[in-house]
This record gives structure tokens, sequence and C-alpha cells, in this order.
């Protein structure tokens, strides 16, 4: 605890997976267990930043650590949430936001879809590192490919606080998500409207960081406009006093 009595901040980062659909966007969505402060709450696969996340620009391919702290607003650090967003992303869907030889990972054939998934459960599990996946299998993350798109902080309220940064990614082609099974208990495809409907229905259980990303997402029909208003910072409007309230940090100065 810290001096005020209040839980410490624990940092972290989430990773909206996106694909087209034939009603529109799509985004991939896990359950949590029954379990911790935060029990069986629908969310976008994500986890806390590790101490391990960090030093790993040369490693990563299109995005520098200027750039990234500039986009979040801080002074330096920045590239390591968007390693831990890709990390999580790997070990909690198995999509893996990576390059070889200068294009996306796909895997080649079912031997080494089998391989890679045998890495994410190591990864999972503590017995590999991120690092050591990649030097091994000559890959760099495509942090070029995954987008900033928002910030919360929990409030002094909730059961277990997080300084959280949103990221959102196209699903690379030839890659398929499925949930992690010690991680998770649910995960599939589901649209935002759907997701939302369910939330009202009292079918999924989720907090204001998730509701309020699925009330962005929902706006959008097709993934193009999507990603060019994320990338240009456009998607969110003015943070107001209730969203503040609820911990959604505006976003940083350009």
């Amino acid at each position: 605890m810290t001096a005020n009595n209040e839980s410490p901040i624990r940092k972290a980062a989430t990773l909206l997976v996106a694909r087209p659909a034939n009603d529109g966007v799509e985004l991939f969505m896990v359950r949590r267990p029954a379990r911790g402060a935060f029990p069986n709450l629908r969310v976008f696969p994500g986890g806390k930043v590790d101490d391990a996340d960090d030093g790993f620009a040369p490693l990563c391919q299109g995005l520098a650590d200027a750039a990234a702290s500039s986009a979040l607003g801080v002074v330096a650090g920045g590239l390591r949430y968007w390693v831990t967003a890709i990390r999580e992303c790997f070990e909690e869907c198995g999509v893996l936001f990576a390059y070889r030889r200068g294009t996306l990972f796909r895997p080649e054939d079912a031997a080494e879809a089998e391989r890679f998934d045998g890495y994410r459960q190591a990864l999972a599990a503590g017995d590999l590192s991120l690092r050591a996946l990649l030097e091994s299998e000559g890959l760099r993350l495509a942090t070029d490919r995954v987008f900033y798109f928002s910030h919360w902080i929990t409030p002094p309220t909730a059961p277990a606080r997080f300084d959280t940064r949103f990221f959102l990614g196209l699903l690379p082609a030839g890659q398929c998500a499925s949930r992690h099974s010690a991680e998770t208990i649910a995960g599939e495809w589901v649209t935002p409207a759907k997701a939302l409907a369910r939330h009202t229905a009292g079918r999924w259980e989720m907090i204001h960081p998730t509701l309020t990303t699925l009330r962005t997402v929902v706006r959008y029909r097709e993934l193009e406009p999507l990603f060019a208003d994320v990338r240009a910072r456009r998607h969110i409007g003015e943070v107001g006093p209730g969203l503040r309230e609820q911990g959604q940090q505006p976003a940083p100065e350009r």
C-alpha cells in the first residue's frame, strides 16, 4: 500500500485486435477468470507492464522510443507499452504482431503454427522470454502496426488500480485468435454493437474503459476509417468530467 493508504497504480497495456466482418468491425474479447480484483469481466487482451519489457528498441520495427513516448505524452520509455501490448496479445489470444524477413509474420504450415503455440504457452507460464523468442526465430515486433488508442487510470475507489494504455491493431493475415485456456475462460470475435447489447441485457460484465472503447468503435462500419481516425487521433473527442471521473485521460497535445 502507498503512504496515503491508496492501492499502488500498476502500469498496463491492452490491445484491441480488429478484423472485418459482414456486419461491421469485429474485436476479439476474452473473459477473465472468477478471481482477482476484477473477476468475470469481458475485456480485450492485455496485462501488466513487466520490467523485462524495457530495452526492446533493437527488436522493434517502425517505431522508436522517442516517437512512442511523444505519442503517449511521457518523457521516455513509451515503447515498452507497445511491447507489453504485443506480448500480452500473443499470450492471451495467440496473435503475434511481428515481422520476419521484412514481412508480417504468419505460420508457414501447421507444424510451425504448433511450434509457436508452444512458444505462447511457455511465454505465458514464464518459461520463455519474449526476447529469447524473437532472437531465436529472427523476428522483430511490428510496433508500427499497433496504434495508440486511449489512456485510462482506474479511480481511487477501484479494488485495484491500473494506468492502462489501449492500442489497436489489425489481425495479421494468416493468423487466428484463440483464448489461452489458463489465463481466460472464454474468447470470441464480436462486434461492438453485440458486445454492448449483451452488457445491457446483463449477460456480459464490463467496466467503463471497455464500454467506452466499444462505444467509440461501434460508430465505424469499416476498418479503414477507424484506423485512419485512430492514427490521426480523431476517434476520441474532448474528455468531459464524467469520463474523467471514470478514469479516462485526455490525449496528450501534439
